[in-house]
C-alpha cells in the first residue's frame, strides 16, 4: 500500500463545475435520440432536462425513482425503456436515480436476465452486450455513482443489497454541476456528505490502494471534512462546489481502489432494514476506523494512515487527534444524524448483517481482517 503498478478507469468524459448541466441535452442528443430519463420521485425536479432534450430533437420516455432500486424497479425500467425503443439513458437524481439509470442502461440490450448478472445472490456473469450509452448528473454530493462501474440493487427475497457490475458500465459522459446541490435539505446534505467522506477515507486505507487514488484522496479527506462541516454550520455555495468535487473523488477512488467495512456492513442493513444508505456508513465510521485502528501494527503504514485521517478530523472539528473519531460521532449526531436503531436497523438482525458482511465485495479491501463478532461490537456501539 499503495501499490506502484495499477491500472485506473473512470467515465468517458467528466465535465465539472457551475453551469455544465445547461449542456446536457445537446451532448445527450449526439449519442442518441430516443432518450429514457430516470429521475428521483419528483417528476417536476426534471421538468427542465426533458423540456431541453424534446428542444434538441429528442422523443423522451420518462421513468421515476422513488426509491433505492430493486429488482422490480429495475425489471420494470428495462421494460419501459425497450418498448420506447431507447437508444441513450440519461439519469438525473441522487445516487438511487444513477445507479437505476446504469442499470437498466446495461440491461435493455441483455439477452441474460438480471439475476444472471448480479453479485452474491446470482451467477456474476459479465453482460453480454455492451450497455446502452448513459450520462449522469448527480444532485446529490454522496455517491459518485456518476463515475463507478456498478450500481446497487436491494434484492428483498434475499434481503440483501448487491451489485450489477462490469466495466461498461462506466458512464459516457458525467455532468457534475454543483448548482443542481444548491437546494438539498440539511438531513440529505449531512448523510450524503458523510458518504462522500467514508469514500474518500475507506479507498485511502484500502489494501488496494494505489498512487492515483492516494493524490486523489490526500487532497479530498481534509478539503471533504472542512467543506461538510461548513455546509452544516453556514451553509455557501463553495461548502457545496467542494462537496460535489468530494463525492467526484470518492468515485474514482473507490472504482480503482475499493472501499472497506464501512460499506461492507451497510450493503446488507440496506438489505435488511429501509435505512438510508448515507447515513448508515455516518454511523459506522467512526467504529470501523476505531477497529480498524485496533487491528493495525504500530508504525506500519496502515497505522501511519490512520493517525492522518485523526488529524485530518481533528484538524476540521477543531479537536484533539486522540478525541477525533469520538468528536466526529458527537458532531454528526449535533447535526441530526441518527443511531442505527432509529434507522429501522433491528438489533436481533445484527448477527446475520455482522455474517454477511465477512463476505461482502467491500470487505476485501478493508486494510485488516475483522471477525463477525468485531462487526458486530461496531453495529451495537452505532445502535
Amino acid at each position: 500500500m499503495p501499490h506502484d503498478a495499477f491500472s485506473f478507469l473512470t467515465a468517458g468524459e467528466i465535465r465539472f463545475g457551475r453551469g455544465v448541466a445547461a449542456d446536457a441535452a445537446a451532448r445527450v442528443a449526439t449519442l442518441g435520440r430516443r432518450v429514457l430519463l430516470v429521475h428521483g420521485a419528483r417528476a417536476a425536479r426534471a421538468a427542465w432536462l426533458d423540456s431541453a432534450l424534446v428542444d434538441a430533437g429528442c422523443t423522451v420516455t420518462a421513468l421515476a425513482c422513488p426509491r433505492e432500486p430493486d429488482l422490480a424497479l429495475i425489471e420494470a425500467g428495462v421494460t419501459l425503456g425497450r418498448d420506447a425503443g431507447a437508444d441513450v439513458v440519461v439519469a438525473l437524481g441522487g445516487g438511487a436515480a444513477l445507479d437505476t439509470g446504469k442499470a437498466v442502461a446495461a440491461l435493455i440490450p441483455a439477452d441474460r436476465p438480471i439475476m444472471d448478472h448480479l453479485e452474491v445472490v446470482g451467477q456474476g456473469l459479465p453482460l453480454d452486450h455492451a450497455p446502452l450509452p448513459f450520462v449522469a448528473l448527480p444532485t446529490t454530493a454522496g455517491t459518485g455513482a456518476e463515475v463507478t462501474r456498478n450500481a446497487v440493487i436491494d434484492v428483498p427475497q434475499a434481503r440483501r443489497k448487491v451489485s450489477l457490475r462490469d466495466p461498461r458500465m462506466l458512464p459516457d459522459l458525467a455532468l457534475v454541476d454543483p448548482a443542481l446541490t444548491d437546494d438539498l435539505p440539511a438531513a440529505q446534505t449531512l448523510a450524503s456528505g458523510l458518504d462522500a467522506v467514508t469514500q474518500v477515507i475507506e479507498p485511502y486505507l484500502s489494501r488496494r490502494a494505489n498512487l492515483m487514488t492516494d493524490a486523489l484522496c490526500r487532497d479530498a479527506i481534509p478539503r471533504g471534512l472542512r467543506a461538510l462541516r461548513s455546509v452544516m454550520e453556514t451553509g455557501g455555495a463553495q461548502a457545496r462546489d467542494d462537496m460535489a468535487w468530494i463525492s467526484l473523488c470518492g468515485g474514482l477512488t473507490l472504482s480503482n481502489a475499493g472501499l472497506g467495512a464501512v460499506h461492507g456492513l451497510a450493503g446488507p442493513i440496506g438489505g435488511m432494514s429501509h435505512a438510508p444508505h448515507g447515513a448508515v456508513c455516518g454511523a459506522l465510521l467512526p467504529g470501523v476506523l476505531s477497529a480498524n485502528a485496533g487491528a493495525a501494527v504500530p508504525g506500519s503504514v496502515l497505522d501511519a494512515r490512520l493517525q492522518e485521517v485523526r488529524g485530518w478530523i481533528a484538524a476540521a472539528l477543531g479537536c484533539d487527534a486522540d478525541d477525533a473519531l469520538a468528536t466526529l460521532a458527537r458532531w454528526s449526531s449535533a447535526q441530526g444524524l441518527p443511531r442505527l436503531g432509529a434507522m429501522d436497523v433491528a438489533r436481533a438482525d445484527l448477527p446475520a448483517i455482522a455474517a454477511a458482511a465477512v463476505g461482502s465485495s467491500s470487505m476485501r479491501a478493508n486494510p485488516v481482517e475483522l471477525t463477525a463478532e468485531t462487526l458486530q461490537e461496531i453495529l451495537e456501539h452505532a445502535m
